[in-house]
């Protein structure tokens, strides 16, 4: 069965352009479009698709109100938030509302395509280094930390959102541990259920939150 997909964008060509791409590949199926964030969500709430490409500024509620409101409302659409690096200071934000990752609107075409079918097989797309740049930006100093959330962890989870927040997979994560792909899912699941957040985005989102990492201190 082909991945159901929705594009938001308030600049038609782009939004037609990706259409376009997506529509291209066999598995992949555009099942509609909007130019605002009010209609991205209610497309979202009557078409159901797999994946939301979301882009961050447009009209009516935006795409942060829209991703928080799909995220909340639709927890089976994966939302894929669209951004211009370097000007989209609500990227972070994005991210806690509930995006499963973001995608750069200069990526290549078979990037795009490439970041539908990661997001709908669950898992979060998220580029280490940019994530790096985007929370040491728009983290202002340390602040308040909630590292209460840790102590629900035993070392070993600890050590593993940790390198879920390095942007590693489970095979590098065992790599890393000395144990096996599967005990690293097991331990990657438990965490998120502990800390109470959906996806490694989320988990790595909380562990700068947490101090865990601290934004500036690299990888």
């Amino acid at each position: 069965m082909a991945i159901r997909v929705t594009v938001a964008d308030d600049q038609a060509v782009v939004r037609a352009g990706i259409a376009a791409i997506l529509d291209a590949e066999p598995d992949l199926c555009v099942v509609g479009q909007a130019a605002d964030g009010d209609t991205a969500v209610e497309l979202a709430l009557s078409a159901r698709p797999d994946v939301a490409l979301m882009d961050v500024r447009m009209p009516g509620i935006g795409g942060l109100a829209a991703t928080a409101a799909i995220t909340e409302r639709s927890p089976a659409t994966r939302v894929l938030v669209l951004t211009t690096f370097g000007l989209d200071e609500y990227l972070f934000a994005a991210l806690r509302a509930g995006a499963a990752g973001f995608l750069l609107k200069d990526a290549e075409p078979e990037r795009v395509i490439d970041a539908v079918r990661v997001v709908h097989g669950g898992a979060a797309l998220l580029d280490p280094a940019v994530t790096r740049r985007l929370i040491d930006r728009f983290t202002d100093g340390p602040g308040p930390l909630d590292t209460a959330r840790l102590d629900l962890l035993t070392p070993r989870e600890t050590e593993v959102l940790r390198q879920v927040a390095r942007g590693l997979s489970n095979a590098e994560i065992a790599a890393v541990l000395g144990v096996s792909p599967p005990t690293v899912k097991d331990h990657v699941s438990v965490l998120l259920g502990k800390l109470g957040v959906r996806d490694r985005v989320q988990a790595t989102i909380a562990a700068y939150e947490t101090g865990l990492i601290r934004p500036g201190s690299g990888p």
